[in-house]
């Protein structure tokens, strides 16, 4: 993929986000191309493993309804760790890893979308979290310094980045020696039809054109440094991704899965 090509890709999921942020919370969303089409975010979430005590602890406005799955959920936080969100939005997930890794702990919010910012750094004003920051940035160049961060989460977002190795590479630097990588994604598990493979770039922001098949996501990780790779599907995730794309069977090449990575503890970025 050519440069210009990712910088469209780029301007096009900026956009697509960019809307999201300044919609009304509670018209629904979903990581798709259609708004609306997944019910209103609280359900939308719920279908996503999110339990009504988690929702009910974040600000209002939080929850924009987005991603594939709860990636905090299955990072393990402990207190007085450092979190880092790639693609943090609203702020949801960063806001329940904050109450996880309480005041000794931080959590850092990184977001390529101004507006996703500013609604983050707002809501978090509002609700108190003094632990959390929101940075605003690209996920391919991370404004984190180097073997800083004990955990890295994500919910449904590296597969919208046309770089996705640099992704990894940029997630093994920021990391400390020992730290983890615990997120979400889509990947793909099997070919586009036609009607999907001929609208690739449209269908960027709505997290299907860009998912990577189970094999390429492993390999870029191998090649970024990461041990202990495991990439597992959630079948039941189907039940969501159907909707996505209405009249596509779109859950027939997707699947949400739960990816996780270990930075070595000799690792070194330099």
């Amino acid at each position: 993929m050519n440069q210009i090509n990712s910088d469209q890709i780029r301007q096009n999921v900026r956009r697509h986000y960019r809307q999201i942020a300044l919609q009304d919370v509670n018209a629904g969303s979903c990581c798709t191309t259609t708004a609306g089409c997944c019910g209103t975010s609280v359900e939308v979430s719920a279908k996503l493993g999110y339990t009504d005590e988690e929702l009910s602890a974040v600000p209002a406005g939080a929850n924009l309804g987005l991603g594939c799955g709860n990636p905090q959920a299955i990072a393990d936080l402990k207190p007085g760790e450092v979190v880092l969100d790639l693609g943090s939005g609203g702020g949801l997930d960063c806001f329940l890893a904050a109450r996880q890794v309480g005041a000794t702990g931080r959590v850092i919010g990184v977001d390529m979308t101004p507006e996703m910012i500013s609604k983050a750094r707002e809501l978090a004003i509002r609700g108190g979290f003094t632990n959390t920051e929101f940075r605003l940035g690209e996920i391919e160049h991370l404004p984190v310094a180097d073997n800083s961060v004990d955990v890295i989460i994500s919910n449904c977002v590296i597969n919208l980045s046309p770089d996705k190795l640099q992704v990894f590479r940029e997630a093994f630097r920021v990391l400390k020696p020992g730290g983890r990588l615990a997120i979400t994604d889509v990947v793909r598990t099997a070919e586009f039809p036609d009607e999907i493979q001929n609208d690739l770039e449209a269908l960027y922001p709505g997290c299907i054109a860009g998912a990577a098949f189970i094999g390429e996501l492993e390999w870029m990780l191998q090649q970024s440094g990461f041990t202990r790779i495991v990439v597992e599907p959630k079948d039941e995730s189907k039940a969501f991704i159907k909707d996505w794309l209405p009249g596509v069977n779109i859950e027939d090449y997707l699947v949400s899965a739960i990816i996780t990575a270990i930075k070595p503890c000799t690792a070194s970025t330099g």
